[in-house]
């Protein structure tokens, strides 16, 4: 029985660093997030997680949504606001129904 338990708790653990990897990767993507914001972020998940032995999704819900709420917490909306346009483009355009499109409607560019 020991041997299960110890499987449980290695897919747990596993399912946890998955919420944060999945965590810090959207939030990197949020406009005017920079290293210290995702180190701050993370800190703070690390930190709620241990003292209240609950999971990362139990907590914060999923990574996705969390990761935009730690941003408009953590990131001056001024700074947000000016690295938001840069960041939206991402080296994509939408293409126009006329100048047709590829597998997904989008062109590198």
């Amino acid at each position: 029985m020991a041997k299960k338990d110890g499987t449980v708790g290695a897919a747990k653990e596993e399912d946890r660093e998955k919420w944060m990897a999945r965590f810090q990767v959207r939030l990197a993507m949020q406009p005017g997030v920079d290293r210290a914001v995702v180190l701050q972020a993370v800190k703070d998940v690390t930190a709620h997680c241990a003292e209240t032995g609950e999971h990362p999704r139990a907590a914060f819900g999923s990574p996705d949504a969390y990761a935009v709420q730690a941003a408009e917490r953590l990131v001056p909306a001024d700074r947000a606001a000016r690295e938001k346009p840069a960041r939206r483009s991402g080296g994509r355009r939408r293409l126009r129904a006329e100048e047709g499109q590829g597998r997904h409607g989008y062109v590198t560019g």
